[in-house]
């Protein structure tokens, strides 16, 4: 029988303060993505750099939904896709590929989401991509990269085109596929891909009602500097993180075990 993740022992007095933290925060991250329905069954993965001098990352132990995950059950792994520490736990092939690609390449990158939701993969699948149709879409459309889709991501040669098309960006829409956003936080990251998820849920629901109204070039250059701040970590955990935390510890709580 598989282990319940809400009855693992706990590993907060084995591991380091930060290591901690990470862990509480990434288990977080997945308990939010199943509150807001972003979830894919077991599928799909975020994953936070671990603090210190090896360059560690965690993530999600393959089998378990996002609302059972806790933070003594994240995996930690290398780059190299060793797992570190003992565990029952194993990991997605394909979430490694991803993820250690952004890791390895990007020290600003010490958080990674990637999700494959309908309106996502629906507005990745548009020849046209994100559209600035709306206020959500402008504002972080100036920091938006895409990759085409090359099959599930079991290839580890697809790593340096993954970093090549992300760049210096911090969202990414994999064509036919997904989405996928950094941050050098939790909330950072989390924020960027709330602006993203609900872009392109308002680009299908614009869509599907007929013709849409572009915003014009001027204001998008406007909206394209206002939106400079998404992401901003400072704010983000003075303000935003705290709330989403509320809100967990009401609804779905267990996360921080």
């Amino acid at each position: 029988m598989a282990m319940d993740g809400m009855s693992a022992s706990s590993l907060k007095d084995r591991v380091s303060a930060d290591e901690w933290t990470a862990r509480v925060n990434l288990a977080a991250l997945y308990r939010l993505v199943a509150l807001h329905g972003w979830d894919d069954l077991i599928y799909t993965h975020i994953s936070a750099r671990v603090p210190g001098p090896e360059h560690h990352f965690l993530i999600n132990p393959y089998g378990y939904l996002f609302e059972e995950m806790t933070a003594s059950m994240m995996v930690k792994v290398d780059l190299e896709g060793n797992i570190v520490d003992k565990t029952p736990h194993r990991i997605n092939p394909a979430g490694f590929t991803i993820h250690s690609a952004i890791h390895a390449a990007r020290d600003d990158a010490t958080w990674v989401m990637h999700l494959h939701t309908d309106q996502g993969v629906a507005v990745a699948a548009q020849p046209g991509g994100l559209l600035p149709i709306s206020q959500h879409a402008t504002l972080i459309l100036g920091d938006l990269a895409y990759h085409d889709y090359e099959g599930v991501a079991l290839d580890l040669d697809e790593r340096e085109r993954i970093v090549n098309d992300i760049g210096d960006k911090n969202l990414l829409l994999l064509r036919n596929h997904g989405t996928l956003t950094v941050g050098d936080s939790a909330v950072g990251a989390f924020t960027r891909m709330f602006y993203l998820e609900r872009a392109c849920k308002m680009q299908i629901m614009a869509q599907a009602g007929g013709p849409v109204l572009p915003i014009s070039e001027n204001v998008r250059g406007v909206v394209r500097n206002q939106g400079r701040g998404i992401g901003n970590a400072k704010m983000g955990e003075m303000l935003v993180w705290p709330a989403l935390l509320r809100k967990l510890d009401r609804e779905m709580p267990g996360y921080d075990a």
